[in-house]
């Protein structure tokens, strides 16, 4: 296939960012060329990067896939397109994709790089995978047991996941636990409680911290019960989050552990790869109530908007993106963000 035009969102300094052109050379053997249906922003991991928040010690250990630049900026970012492939090998041409890609309308990656989406997936609704890839390696890190009282603190999307495959456990009680009370029907249609952090259930058998501040991590801790655990889901990127291990921490013999994605869990490394793991997000989002956990969508000519997700949603927005003529002239879109509002105070 020919050479082919493209844009891709950059971010040009801390709070900034714009579209800019790019050339797609000739597509090499084994590659394949997508061109984005959907691209989702996520409001966690995104919006830091977008601030410039990421420490200098996690340059490396935060990169995506195909990014382009380095932090804090310039940079390409991203990691949630679904697409249609154009060209390839045949078994994939005319197929839907997921690939963790940043925010670009067309591109080309190893034909290995892409999974196909399951047929019950909407493009918009299979922007979650990466987010339900996370949520699912959470609970390979958490192992709920059957009957377990979980609470869920910080209903944003990854916080939503985790609750609603914790709550498809048989017996499980499943609180969702958020400063904002608009969040209680999406609780009750994800199989879950939900309360506000001072009418939270106590006593807690597993807890899940996914409200990204401190005040989420004291609650998420003052919640679990004796000897329970508290899985950390938030990354802070350069802030520095005071923990409350006094008072009971030690008495009830609490455990604080992290899980990140980076890694599939230890509980199942030896028996899948992340493709696999990523395989189970897009299954399991044939489910159309996750169709609640996205705000918006915006077309990627007018992508700023989707950096300015209200505060009181909890949801990933994402950009549709349109064909491009191959003759047609693109310019070059610049816009800045104010910072979102944290979920959790």
């Amino acid at each position: 296939m020919a050479e082919a035009a493209a844009r891709g969102f950059w971010i040009v300094a801390p709070g900034r960012g714009e579209l800019r052109r790019a050339v797609l050379p000739a597509l090499a053997a084994g590659n394949v060329r997508v061109r984005t249906l959907a691209s989702a922003i996520s409001r966690g991991t995104e919006s830091l990067v977008f601030h410039g928040r990421v420490p200098e010690s996690q340059f490396q250990a935060m990169r995506c896939p195909f990014q382009e630049g380095s932090f804090p900026a310039p940079v390409k970012y991203g990691y949630a397109a679904v697409g249609l492939v154009e060209a390839g090998p045949d078994a994939l041409v005319g197929s839907r994709v997921f690939c963790l890609h940043p925010h670009q309308d067309r591109f080309d990656v190893p034909a290995d790089a892409v999974l196909p989406v399951p047929d019950a997936v909407p493009d918009a609704r299979a922007a979650l995978a990466a987010n339900m890839e996370t949520a699912i390696n959470a609970l390979w890190d958490a192992a709920p047991l059957v009957g377990d009282r979980i609470a869920v603190v910080g209903a944003g999307v990854v916080g939503c996941l985790a609750a609603s495959l914790a709550a498809r456990l048989p017996g499980t009680r499943v609180e969702l636990v958020d400063v904002n009370p608009a969040r209680a029907p999406l609780a009750a249609a994800l199989g879950c409680r939900f309360a506000p952090p001072g009418e939270a259930t106590c006593d807690a058998d597993l807890v899940i911290h996914a409200s990204g501040s401190a005040a989420g991590l004291a609650t998420a801790l003052h919640l679990a019960g004796f000897e329970a655990t508290v899985l950390e889901l938030s990354w802070y990127g350069d802030a520095s989050v005071a923990a409350p291990l006094g008072e009971e921490f030690h008495s009830r013999r609490l455990t604080l552990r992290a899980s990140q994605v980076g890694e599939v869990a230890p509980a199942r490394r030896a028996r899948r790869s992340r493709r696999q793991r990523l395989a189970l997000a897009l299954e399991l989002l044939a489910d159309p109530v996750y169709d609640r956990l996205l705000s918006g969508e915006s077309p990627f000519d007018e992508c700023p908007p989707c950096w300015r997700a209200s505060p009181r949603r909890p949801a990933t927005r994402f950009a549709r993106s349109s064909v491009i003529p191959e003759a047609a002239q693109i310019g070059t879109v610049s816009f800045n963000v104010a910072q979102d509002e944290a979920s959790f105070p």
